[in-house]
């Protein structure tokens, strides 16, 4: 068992721990945290024997109080999924039903306890962070993750993810590792260092008996570098004269490899099955001693050899099979030689059940076989089938790699080689996706897995960079599955349209025109269209033949993706496409549905992954429609996903939220990383968009100068749709710069949308922009008035409430006080009550100049809440359990509590249901950061 009350009789190793009286008093800080209600992470990192396992002991025995749970990290087990996770959670599954459904599905799944949907990567940390946190509850916990350098990556990434969730449990996390590592950087980290000059020799000292010639005590301390394990085995190869006479040590080995070197010699003293015993046992990583007896006994080694063995002291086996140190296991394994190996593995793939642990019993058949064998291949390709459907993606491509190797057909190597290609890709292992795809070209494929080959390498190139190349590459796979799979090619247009959209002015070769020409040379679509097969329809035509030709097709698409309520998987993906197309189409009411149903799908099946590309659509939704608060906190989530994940998005939501506050500073600060970034990949929609949001920044300061210079001349780039916007914010900014016939040229192309389109949304923008233009103050007001009914209709407040500040504006020139007052007054109110201060600002300096006094906001108590406890108070408010909002924000529910408990005392309240009186809707709670 991996759970343990501290305390046991085994003491840590006192001689490793000389010299580590600052270690062991970080750590004793750490365990009274946890005895306190504090959560604590500490990642150990130091070469090879400089004591980190030492210190892990300490820290055991030194928990009184706490409840261990010890998993270890095994260079064997790398490529079995989430094994050492299973590890340290397996004492603590009876707890499994006490997790929410979603949670306990994806942990069961991941367990092999249950059949399920493949659970996201991220989603199984937050359901072990929920399983730790509801245990803690009764008992501080000590989690002790021992050479972590081998964790294998499912394992890795889901114990990462909660050391970073970890705020407020009674948990401390303790990982030791060689080096450094992606997925635990940034984690609190304490370097384990060489011992000073006096306590190394001191260490030396202790362990050699008699008299130490200087000369050598001086070479074995250069030669160990203050290493104490090093310091503890290299006398071990020197004999009393030499010790004591002074003859020089002998070859030039890095540290490890001497140190390795000297178990390999004590080793060698062993009888002949001794020697075999250990070897097996090293190569065995499950410490099971049932599983090493079975092998050996294949093996033909008696028991005679288990006593040599013991009396080393480089092994014990008595519950289980351990190493005095992982280098004792390297040296056993790689001192013998390689027939011997695979004859070990050998016998304990025998030896292990092909029943209850088949993926082992494969790794070990292919350890030991000596060339290209069809059988152990395919019993890999079944093991990968088997991790991948517990979401171990990394296990399966590493089984599937293998498998390659091992495969003597080349067809069947070739189409193995694909297979793991994609599921390195869908691990986000790029580099090996594309090195396995030159396999499979290499090989004999046909055409059916060429097309599929140039589709994966097209994915991945979008996947990478956004726009540049991958434009062309998509549509060239398109071409080629045209033939083999119809459907696909179809589904490969839509891809290489949305990548054109996405690269914009920055694609190479030809952009959206040339891939729609080829789609509507292609497939056709079915009798009975799918939602997917109508978009591209309409994208194809409207690209093609225009934008009033494609937009009936596309509404139609808008509507079909509307109709069921439960889309396939294959039509779901595309949610995020059609709530794109809703924004070009004018519909913000499609808009608002198909990003509040794309984010809800992705929260139920716990697509983590997705979450922060789906959160930074949401975020720039609510921000245009004036919920800045609901915006901010959608913001503070996505930070929360980003932290938990490591995956970053464009930050359009806080660019946006910037922009509208008219925060100049924060906007050029936002700004720099992702116009640089998307430069470098060719993403030229990102460029057009920071274009956008720094016309309204500065249009909403009221320097209309600068807002005219940030978005220049979209028409050079009027394929990209997001242009539209651009136009909004270039009309205002020409005309109030005296630049009419620039402005009049942007309404001319705006119009010939905006009519199209035939919504209030577009009708109203439409007319506002009119009205700038109008030299009939008649026909100016009546322009004015029919953008403010239109937008008064519509979900687009900021744009309404624009609408009445610009009409206010045009009123007090025309003289007309009185009425500018009243729509100023108006635009004031609802600027300042979205929290949108730039247009607040601008419409309070017109006011005055109307001779209106404008009563300043007053701040309240409620802005006094961090991002993170203005969160968790909305979600409360709007009904959501600790549970729900834990699942929502990444953290446990312990860590809601705690939350909580400070929103009350600051807001002065004792109860979740004085909430919803505290924080209205429309109130602005809390500011990113």
């Amino acid at each position: 068992m991996a759970l343990t009350m501290a305390g046991g009789d085994s003491a840590p190793r006192v001689p490793l721990l000389r010299g580590r009286r600052d270690e062991c008093a970080v750590l004793d800080v750490l365990l009274d945290g946890a005895r306190n209600g504090q959560s604590g992470v500490l990642v150990l990192r130091g070469e090879a024997g400089v004591g980190k396992t030492a210190l892990v002991e300490y820290a055991i025995q030194s928990a009184a109080g706490l409840t261990v749970l010890q998993a270890a990290g095994r260079e064997a087990e790398m490529e079995l999924a989430s094994s050492a996770l299973h590890q340290l959670c397996a004492p603590l599954l009876d707890r499994l039903d006490g997790l929410p459904g979603p949670q306990r599905r994806a942990l069961a799944t991941t367990f092999g306890l249950d059949a399920g949907e493949v659970p996201d990567r991220f989603f199984v940390g937050l359901a072990v962070l929920g399983l730790l946190s509801s245990a803690a509850e009764e008992c501080p916990f000590l989690c002790v993750i021992d050479d972590a350098q081998w964790l294998d990556r499912a394992s890795a990434q889901a114990l990462a993810f909660v050391a970073r969730r970890m705020l407020a449990e009674p948990v401390v996390m303790l990982f030791a590792a060689r080096e450094p590592s992606d997925l635990l950087a940034g984690l609190p980290e304490l370097v384990v260092g060489e011992l000073g000059d006096a306590d190394a020799r001191a260490l030396l000292a202790s362990v050699i008996p008699g008299r130490l010639d200087e000369r050598i005590a001086d070479q074995l301390l250069a030669e160990a570098r203050g290493n104490p394990l090093a310091l503890l085995e290299l006398p071990r190869g020197l004999s009393a004269a030499q010790l004591a006479g002074g003859f020089g040590l002998s070859g030039a080995l890095s540290l490890q490899g001497r140190i390795e070197e000297s178990f390999v010699t004590r080793l060698e003293a062993l009888p002949r099955d001794a020697q075999r015993l250990l070897m097996v046992a090293a190569a065995e990583p499950t410490g099971d001693p049932a599983l090493l007896w079975r092998a050996v006994e294949r093996l033909g080694i008696t028991d005679s050899a288990l006593q040599p063995a013991r009396s080393t002291g480089l092994i014990e086996i008595d519950g289980r099979v351990r190493f005095r140190h992982p280098l004792v296991r390297s040296a056993a394994y790689r001192a013998a030689p390689l027939g011997e190996r695979r004859r070990v593995h050998q016998a304990l793939a025998d030896a292990t059940d092909a029943q209850t642990d088949p993926d082992r019993r494969a790794w070990h058949l292919a350890e030991a076989a000596a060339g290209p064998d069809e059988h152990v291949a395919a019993e890999l390709e079944r093991a990968a089938g088997r991790a991948q459907a517990r979401g171990g993606l990394a296990a399966a491509a590493a089984f599937l790699e293998r498998a390659v190797a091992l495969t003597p057909a080349p067809s069947r190597r070739a189409q193995r080689a694909l297979a793991a290609a994609q599921t390195k890709f869908e691990a986000g292992a790029l580099d090996d996706a594309l090195a396995l795809l030159g396999t499979a070209e290499a090989g004999a494929v046909d055409d059916a897995q060429r097309a599929r080959v140039d589709l994966l390498r097209a994915q991945i190139a979008f996947a990478s960079k956004r726009g540049g190349d991958a434009p062309q590459l998509l549509l060239r796979a398109a071409r080629e599955l045209e033939a083999v799979d119809p459907k696909l090619a179809r589904a490969t247009y839509l891809e290489a349209l949305s990548a054109a959209m996405f690269a914009g002015r920055l694609a190479r070769g030809g952009g959206a025109v040339e891939i729609s020409e080829a789609a509507l040379a292609g497939p056709p679509p079915p009798a009975a269209p799918c939602p997917s097969d109508l978009l591209l329809q309409g994208l194809a035509v409207q690209f093609t033949a225009g934008y009033a030709a494609g937009a009936p097709i596309l509404r139609e698409a808008l509507r079909a993706f509307g109709r069921d309520a439960v889309l396939p998987p294959e039509e779901a993906r595309w949610l995020w496409f059609a709530s794109w197309i809703a924004i070009y189409l004018w519909d913000d009411e499609a808009w608002w549905v198909f990003s509040t149903r794309h984010l809800n799908l992705v929260r139920e099946a716990g697509a983590l992954s997705a979450l922060p590309f789906v959160l930074t659509d949401r975020s720039c939704v609510y921000a245009f429609h004036g919920e800045l608060g609901e915006a901010a906190s959608c913001e503070e989530e996505l930070r929360a996903a980003t932290e938990a994940t490591g995956i970053a998005t464009v930050p359009y939501g806080a660019l946006a939220l910037a922009a509208l506050r008219g925060c100049e500073a924060e906007f050029s600060q936002l700004i720099q990383t992702p116009v640089k970034e998307a430069q470098a990949r060719g993403e030229g929609l990102a460029l057009t968009i920071t274009e956008i949001l720094s016309g309204t920044l500065y249009n909403g300061l009221g320097r209309h100068d600068a807002a005219f210079a940030a978005v220049g001349q979209p028409e050079r780039y009027y394929e990209e749709s997001a242009v539209l916007w651009a136009l909004i914010e270039l009309i205002e900014a020409a005309v109030r710069s005296g630049e009419p016939q620039v402005a009049a040229h942007a309404l001319e192309l705006f119009a010939q949308k905006t009519r199209v389109a035939g919504t209030d949304w577009a009708l109203g923008i439409e007319a506002r922009c009119r009205a700038l233009l109008s030299h009939s103050a008649a026909e100016a007001d009546s322009l004015y008035r029919e953008a403010i009914e239109r937008l008064g209709r519509t979900r687009v407040r900021v744009e309404f409430a624009r609408s009445h500040l610009l009409y206010g504006e045009w009123l007090r020139r025309e003289r007309r006080r009185v009425d500018a007052r009243e729509q100023l007054r108006t635009a004031f109110e609802m600027f300042n009550a979205m929290g949108i201060e730039g247009f607040a600002a601008r419409a309070e300096r017109e006011l005055l100049a109307t001779g209106e006094r404008v009563r300043k906001r007053i701040v309240e108590t409620r802005d006094e809440l961090t991002a993170r406890e203005a969160q968790v108070a909305r979600l409360a408010r709007d009904g959501l359990s600790n549970a729900e909002i834990g699942a929502r924000l990444f953290i446990s529910q312990h860590t809601v509590a705690y939350h909580l408990r400070k929103i009350f005392n600051k807001l002065g309240i004792t109860s979740r249901r004085e909430l919803r009186r505290m924080l209205p809707e429309s109130a602005r709670v809390g500011q990113v950061a």
